[in-house]
């Protein structure tokens, strides 16, 4: 079994078009898939999973589209807040990675709010990628290295790859095991660039508001008949 599960939630937009909808009810469509998938990855033990929610690039949507999906998301996070989505309840904490300064401040405050710190043995870590990209998260790490440097902490000669893992938003957790993306794209879009240099890919026609559990567990069993070298033979 995988340990961490990285989820491309994608063709909500298409989904949508294809019934004759807005895209916005593709994302209302797709949000309800996350829950319905993040509470089986509690129940299969799957230990972290993140998804992809909204990538930097994504603000060059229009506008109504973006406004949709902040609105989507401060009324996911308030009925999160109001479930108390806990190891008690719902078996997993929510995290959130990417650069959450962006978007707008009542949201931001929700996701500080919605996130809790406590984590035992039993829980599921579900990341959700807001305002994320994968080189942009590169850069901040980096940005943290260079300060350390200019203070005197640390030597240039002295950095090492545990240094840039350190400051990435997923520090502490492990490297995603298998990354999956629905919809039939065939790339990675900037989504954890750097952790997934060793990540099995799982690529899939069926479009995320169509994505169900009986998809999840096609795409690990894939993933549990391939050959994990790391480089070796």
């Amino acid at each position: 079994m995988p340990k961490h599960i990285g989820i491309i939630m994608d063709g909500n937009g298409r989904w949508a078009s294809e019934r004759g909808l807005p895209r916005t009810e593709g994302h209302v469509a797709g949000a309800k898939v996350f829950r319905r998938i993040s509470d089986y990855c509690h129940e299969i033990g799957i230990d972290v999973v993140t998804f992809y929610a909204f990538s930097t690039e994504n603000w060059r949507r229009p506008p109504t589209e973006v406004a949709a999906l902040m609105k989507l998301f401060k009324e996911n996070l308030i009925e999160a807040d109001e479930i108390k989505y806990d190891r008690q309840k719902g078996g997993y904490i929510l995290r959130f990675i990417g650069d959450t300064s962006a978007i707008p401040n009542e949201l931001q405050k929700l996701v500080s709010k919605t996130q809790l710190d406590a984590i035992d043995e039993n829980t599921t870590v579900i990341n959700i990628a807001l305002n994320y990209g994968g080189r942009q998260e590169i850069l901040h790490s980096v940005k943290q290295i260079a300060e350390r440097v200019e203070r005197g902490e640390l030597k240039a000669s002295k950095i090492t790859a545990e240094d840039i893992a350190a400051g990435l938003y997923t520090a502490g957790q492990p490297d995603p095991d298998l990354i999956i993306r629905p919809s039939g794209e065939l790339r990675l879009s900037n989504f954890l660039t750097y952790q997934s240099a060793y990540s099995e890919l799982y690529f899939s026609n069926v479009l995320w508001p169509d994505f169900t559990t009986d998809d999840l567990d096609e795409a690990i069993l894939d993933y549990a008949k391939r050959n994990r070298r790391f480089g070796g033979v």
